[in-house]
């Protein structure tokens, strides 16, 4: 009997987790990590495709106001742009006297728009070359 007593009270007198805890707890830990991580991944690549789509739609009435004091594309730069409206300056720009081309970069992502009256192409998978696209 007294043996007995002697094997509780040691028991009762440890303090900690068994192995078998610790490992259970790591284990959830690694699940939420493989179920969270690629989530996470995945809302940053959908931010930057559309932040560099939403750069390039905020450029595009800058360049119609551009026109319409200048009757003309040709010339329009970044700068000019910003003159006139709130521009990214990551914004590339070509045009000629009736075309012109905008595009933006946010990580791998781009996006453009050939105008005048084109959509913005926020899967692109070039920067603008030319006036014309």
């Amino acid at each position: 009997m007294r043996g007995l007593t002697a094997a509780r009270t040691k028991a009762t007198d440890e303090h900690g987790f068994t192995l078998i805890e610790l490992l259970t707890v790591l284990v959830i830990i690694g699940v939420l990590l493989a179920i969270g991580v690629p989530a996470l991944l995945g809302f940053k690549d959908r931010a930057q495709q559309r932040t560099a789509a939403a750069n390039v739609r905020e450029a595009v009435p800058a360049a119609e106001a551009y026109f319409n004091d200048n009757q003309t594309y040709a010339g329009m730069n970044v700068a000019a742009l910003q003159s006139i409206g709130h521009v990214d300056a990551g914004l590339t720009v070509f045009s000629d006297a009736t075309h012109y081309c905008l595009s933006a970069t946010k990580g791998p992502h781009i996006a453009k728009v050939a105008g005048p009256g084109g959509s913005v192409n926020d899967t692109a998978a070039a920067a603008c070359s030319s006036a014309t696209g």
